[in-house]
């Protein structure tokens, strides 16, 4: 079992920056992927970006490409389990909610990071509103 917690959403204007938190517990944490995806009213689960169990590999969705960046804490000593979705030149398009998920069975990020059900775990999320 993995449980995840996000923080950090907010309202930003267009052009901002806003860092998001998910706090995973549980199993692990060096052991399984973890993604972001996002999801605006009236549309459809999106995927933003996955890291890998190490940290050293990311995949990250086109339109978000050169905007955000995804990092991890695995460190065992803190105890952080973090994995962190900083987000760069926010667009009123970012505007939704975000999720952190987990994937215990990736052996690494790619294409297929991107499908959601790939992912057994999620967090409950947390609204990031982008104002223009």
């Amino acid at each position: 079992q993995v449980q995840l917690v996000e923080s950090g959403g907010g309202l930003v204007q267009a052009g901002g920056s806003l860092r998001l938190s998910c706090v995973a517990s549980g199993r692990t944490f060096s052991s399984y992927a973890m993604g972001w995806f996002r999801q605006a009213p009236g549309k459809e689960h999106e995927f933003v970006g996955a890291i890998s169990r190490s940290g050293i590999s990311t995949f990250y969705a086109d339109s978000v490409k050169g905007r955000f960046t995804i990092s991890r804490d695995n460190a065992r000593d803190n105890a952080k389990n973090t994995v962190y979705l900083q987000m760069n030149s926010l667009k009123p398009e970012d505007t939704a909610v975000y999720s952190c998920a987990a994937d215990v069975s990736a052996l690494r990020v790619g294409a297929r990071s991107s499908w959601a059900k790939e992912y057994k775990y999620w967090g409950q999320g947390t609204q990031v509103t982008v104002s223009s």
